[in-house]
């Protein structure tokens, strides 16, 4: 989770909004990434979109293996895709400040593990409390 962090904070420093993802595999991390929405003026370029984009192709066995680490509960679309390339394992680093659709995930098999750390809640409060607007944004409301 503190790699994922390491990639949030990236993202704030950028200008954008400070979520991060890591895809370990086999203990080692072999993708990484952060929102890169305001950055890119991209539609879809969440944490752990940028993450998945930036592992690089991988055959469907190793994501069948590998574990996903948000510092935030993963949106709809994130989930989608820890669906649709089944990934088994989501560590999140807390869901206070939003919660995607863990509940579904859960149903459809992924082993949801929510930190609550004070840390990521922290982080994302103060960015929601700076740029509420950009944040509804980020999240489609």
């Amino acid at each position: 989770m503190e790699q994922a962090l390491v990639e949030a904070r990236l993202g704030l420093a950028e200008g954008g909004i400070p979520i991060g993802s890591v895809l370990v595999l086999d203990g080692e991390i072999i993708g990484r990434g952060h929102n890169r929405r305001v950055q890119k003026g991209s539609a879809v370029l969440h944490a752990e979109m940028d993450c998945l984009e930036n592992a690089g192709r991988l055959c469907a066995a190793d994501y069948r293996r590998a574990t996903l680490y948000s510092p935030l509960s993963p949106c709809d679309m994130c989930s989608g895709a820890i669906l649709l390339y089944g990934i088994p394992r989501v560590i999140v680093g807390e869901n206070r400040t939003f919660q995607g659709p863990e509940e579904y995930l859960r149903q459809r098999g992924v082993q949801l593990e929510i930190l609550d750390d004070a840390e990521c809640r922290a982080l994302m409060e103060a960015f929601i409390n700076a740029h509420p607007e950009l944040w509804n944004e980020d999240i489609g409301t």
